[in-house]
């Protein structure tokens, strides 16, 4: 049995992997995930294989060591796409203060698949929320035309989303800094408000009511795979009010892309990111 479920395995992370390459590219992020996995598999396959007909030869412990590395691996990988389609489900709040835009990578063609359904997305939430202010985050990274922000303001622009509504930022290079940095931003943006109310109420004659202030509700707008991670993450940079908001997602690499950001969020956990 063990034989037949590693080969058949092993043939289809190669099969994928081979998919992957065709589809996007060498160039893809973890793309060596598949076929390292395939190589493993098949590798088990022919362990199985071998043992079946010399049983002696084959030690006991090999043999359960690898099944509780794939079992182990199975749970973890399972325990952590749920937490992922729960962070989906729950992605649709409307008439939020202020929406992170997470950027994606900017081609040299344009702008990639995965950030054009970001944006598209961004602009059906602009028109049904026009109070709403944009934070459009992402920097330039080394292999990149220009800044991912930059990109996306034109872009949003261009698709009727008023410059008003929108606001850049272009120093982040990770998840993290992108929801560091643009609450920084917000924070900046909310101080200025108050000094102003407080200064037109100072001016102002005769008594007033203090009213108790409204938290701040901060959504993070990304792909669907990546709103759990995004937002948690932004609650351990301390926004206390935030909500996801997920775009669609690549069908033919969807599956790598979850397998991708089970490991992301397994290595942002341990570094204490979320």
């Amino acid at each position: 049995m063990m034989m037949w479920i590693a080969g058949i395995g092993a043939v289809l992370c190669l099969g994928y992997y081979g998919v992957i390459l065709c589809y996007s590219g060498i160039s893809t992020s973890f793309a060596w995930f598949w076929l390292a996995a395939g190589i493993f598999l098949g590798a088990l396959a022919a362990g199985a294989l071998y043992g079946k007909h010399n049983p002696k030869k084959v030690p006991l412990w090999m043999l359960v060591s690898a099944v509780t590395f794939l079992l182990a691996s199975l749970v973890i990988f399972c325990a952590v796409e749920i937490f992922i389609f729960l962070g989906v489900a729950g992605a649709n709040t409307p008439n939020l203060d202020y929406v992170i835009v997470l950027g994606a990578k900017v081609e040299e063609g344009g702008i990639s698949n995965s950030l054009q359904m970001r944006l598209d997305r961004t602009v059906e939430y602009s028109r049904r929320n026009p109070d709403t202010v944009f934070i459009l985050s992402g920097g330039r990274g080394k292999d990149e035309s220009a800044s991912e922000a930059s990109v996306m303001y034109e872009y949003l622009k261009s698709k009727g989303v008023p410059e008003t509504q929108m606001i850049k930022e272009e120093r982040s290079e990770s998840t993290v800094e992108n929801i560091a940095y643009s609450k920084v931003l917000i924070d900046k943006i909310e101080s200025e408000k108050d000094s102003q109310i407080g200064s037109a109420l100072h001016k102002a004659p005769g008594p007033y009511m203090e009213v108790e202030d409204k938290p701040i509700q901060i959504g993070v707008l990304t792909s669907s795979f990546h709103v759990f991670r995004a937002v948690q993450i932004g609650k351990k940079c301390g926004i206390q009010e935030i909500y996801g908001i997920g775009s669609r997602s690549d069908a033919v690499l969807f599956v790598h892309l979850c397998v991708r950001e089970c490991a992301a969020i397994l290595k942002d956990k341990l570094m204490g990111n979320m």
